[in-house]
């Protein structure tokens, strides 16, 4: 074979060389195409669904009838339905009971209103360290001088949205008194009762009480359904929550 011949033939071979590389290039490049628009696919997808079995309900009606108890639970059931019960334990202070209230309360108050479950809320306190323990005793104990049930529920909704940050001092006095009275409440002694913060030992005892129990075992929300704690993924699951609801009362 002539040097010209040569010559040629190695110009082909690398041709169909870079010919080749080319093809291959071009279908990695397709294959991470298909591979990044399948992982969109599959994140859209999945998103899509969790949104939807997380969503929120929205409130259907009036409240079932609330009715504060002695001990400083709060009851709020149809009258005739005791079972089943859904104890709820949170602080107001606390950030992941904000976000149960945000995502799952609806469906609470729904339920109890359709007589589907009673409905027991336990405020209690488990932040020791300052500005936390004063602003959650603080609110706690104002929360127990609001004398109507519907009233009490408002008060409560309005605790939660305006939940300081652990490490800020809130929960003042001055605002308590606000809120209660935009809460719709009237009585002439409910001022003085958060200003003198007059259920500040009761709220106290009732917290150590319900701590020494046992019953909260990982913090709060606690959630437990017929005494049975329920997992954070149903509580905080509106369709969840609602299923093991409808499951307890077969």
């Amino acid at each position: 074979m002539g040097k010209a011949a040569r010559d040629l033939s190695a110009r082909d071979r690398i041709k169909a060389q870079r010919e080749q590389e080319r093809k291959q290039a071009q279908r990695k490049r397709l294959a991470t195409v298909v591979i990044v628009a399948v992982v969109v696919l599959a994140v859209v997808v999945g998103g899509w669904w969790y949104v939807q079995s997380g969503k929120s309900e929205t409130l259907s009606g009036p409240l079932a009838p609330i009715t504060q108890q002695a001990d400083g639970s709060v009851v709020m059931a149809k009258p005739g339905v005791e079972k089943p019960v859904l104890d709820i334990y949170e602080d107001y202070q606390c950030p992941a009971c904000q976000g149960f209230e945000q995502t799952s309360s609806a469906t609470v108050k729904n339920m109890a209103a359709a007589g589907q479950v009673k409905v027991v809320y336990h405020p209690i306190n488990i932040f020791s360290a300052e500005p936390a323990h004063n602003n959650t005793m603080r609110a706690s104990a104002a929360a127990r001088c609001v004398p109507d049930g519907k009233q009490w529920m408002a008060f409560h909704d309005r605790l939660f949205k305006e939940q300081p940050s652990e490490s800020a001092s809130g929960f003042a006095i001055d605002d308590l008194v606000k809120w209660g009275k935009e809460a719709g409440v009237t009585d002439p002694g409910f001022e003085s009762c958060v200003k003198s913060q007059k259920h500040l030992q009761a709220q106290t005892d009732y917290s150590k009480k319900v701590l020494d129990s046992g019953v909260i075992t990982q913090g709060t929300p606690t959630l437990r359904l017929d005494g049975k704690e329920l997992d954070n993924k149903v509580a905080f699951s509106p369709a969840a929550l609602r299923q093991a609801i409808l499951d307890a009362a077969k």
